[in-house]
């Protein structure tokens, strides 16, 4: 049998950790009543757990970040200088989600509220960290007021605060609602925004571990990625590390969203067929109708055909073999009737609103993406108008302060390379006059 259909096992009989089937689990109660602070309890109070093996077992489970990049998370967690007293430390679980087909955090704030609260402490303590900072996004305002109130029950039983089950560690966390841009959730725009500050992405290095909020060494988490360290606490690193995909294990959160039967957030093994999660887990094709498109990990990664997706698995090598991105393992899938010029007119709309406007390439650069494409699809662009999108995506990429630019670059330049003939489709076949030019919307 193919290595790459047998990576995620048999996921057909995988029982969820991270979204178990348990009613009303965002209730203190009930998380409490399902091993819920269990793994919290036993770092703090059992001479099995230091900072430091804590940090070990998070690195031999070999956990990725679930936010995009896929970072090694126990490498992140050891960039921290060594503890100074006088010197304070900061976490911040990312909570912004905002790019297009990205809705698995919000999952999780939802239904297991207290797993992300028992990860962002675990992370602290490995951390030597006092203060935890979840930036969630402002839109999110149920999920918000949810948070708050159960953070509130966790704080009443000694969870969180000062002393917590008096193991003589103390650890706060707060919640901060987001400014409402989809650059807040960019690492270094977050902490601008915790800072009271516009949220303006900072040039690295340094990085956040050497200088972070307000200067001081801050490390920056994913929901997903913290919501990982209990279950590798209770169950153990090696137990995380044979789940799915050898190179990028365990548990992922897989957002499916387009033309399936079933859309929604799936909890299952990296390495998944994506053949498997469209036409079994998703229910398949709506409408009996064929897939044209797929975008693997949210609408930043690169397109892919559906002639591309055979043999492909979800997980990174597998993805970049054919030509993608892990990214948030947010899918989104679009059948025979899409029309790709015009999907990609709402994307470069997307990032060109969204943009800080603080990096000239980014702040231009996104303005003419949309400008194009806008006349691409209502028929009034030219042939050597492609050749401009891409001209105009190699000055737009690496030449930012983030990775905003590359995030609407690469839309563009996959679309086009993959879809070509639809865009020369809807090229006008007038010539320009001699001298002229065609002037943008």
């Amino acid at each position: 049998m193919d290595d790459k259909k047998t990576k995620a096992g048999d996921w057909r009989s995988y029982q969820r950790v991270l979204l178990p089937p348990v009613k009303d689990l965002h209730k203190l109660d009930v998380y409490e009543k399902h091993e819920g602070y269990k793994a919290l309890r036993e770092v703090l109070t059992t001479d099995k757990w230091n900072p430091t093996s804590v940090t070990n077992e998070v690195k031999k489970s070999g956990l990725k970040g679930r936010g995009g990049a896929g970072f090694p998370t126990g490498l992140k967690w050891s960039f921290m200088p060594p503890v100074d007293p006088n010197i304070p430390r900061f976490l911040c679980c990312n909570g912004d989600e905002s790019e297009p087909g990205t809705f698995k955090d919000r999952q999780l704030m939802e239904y297991n509220p207290h797993l992300v609260f028992e990860g962002m402490l675990i992370a602290s303590y490995a951390m030597s960290i006092k203060t935890g900072y979840l930036y969630i996004r402002g839109e999110f305002a149920d999920w918000i007021t949810l948070m708050e109130e159960e953070l509130e029950k966790a704080y009443a039983k000694g969870y969180v605060g000062k002393n917590i089950m008096g193991s003589g560690y103390s650890c706060d966390i707060v919640i901060h609602k987001g400014a409402g841009a989809y650059i807040c959730g960019e690492e270094s725009s977050l902490m601008s925004s915790l800072e009271g500050q516009r949220a303006y992405p900072r040039v690295k290095p340094p990085f956040p571990a050497q200088k972070g909020i307000w200067g001081y060494p801050t490390t920056i988490n994913n929901v997903e990625t913290l919501a990982c360290a209990p279950l590798i606490i209770n169950k153990g690193g090696e137990w995380f590390s044979k789940i799915g995909a050898p190179s990028h294990p365990g548990p992922v959160l897989y957002g499916i969203s387009g033309h399936v039967n079933r859309p929604g957030v799936f909890e299952y093994p990296t390495g998944m067929l994506i053949t498997d999660l469209i036409n079994e887990v998703a229910g398949g094709m709506r409408g009996g109708k064929k897939l044209k498109a797929l975008i693997p990990g949210g609408s930043s990664t690169p397109i892919l055909r559906a002639d591309m997706i055979e043999g492909v698995t979800m997980d990174a090598d597998s993805l970049r073999e054919a030509g993608s991105m892990m990214g948030t393992s947010g899918m989104l899938i679009m059948d025979e009737d899409v029309d790709i010029v015009s999907w990609l007119r709402r994307i470069t709309h997307f990032y060109h609103h969204e943009s800080c406007g603080q990096c000239t390439p980014c702040r231009e650069g996104t303005g003419w993406l949309e400008n194009i494409v806008t006349r691409l699809d209502e028929g009034q662009g030219q042939l050597r108008d492609l050749d401009i999108l891409l001209d105009l995506c190699t000055q737009m990429e690496g030449r930012t302060v983030c990775a905003l630019a590359d995030a609407a670059a690469w839309p563009v330049r996959y679309t086009i390379d993959r879809f070509r003939s639809e865009f020369e489709a809807k090229c006008s076949t007038e010539t320009v006059p001699s001298g002229g030019v065609l002037e943008t919307a």
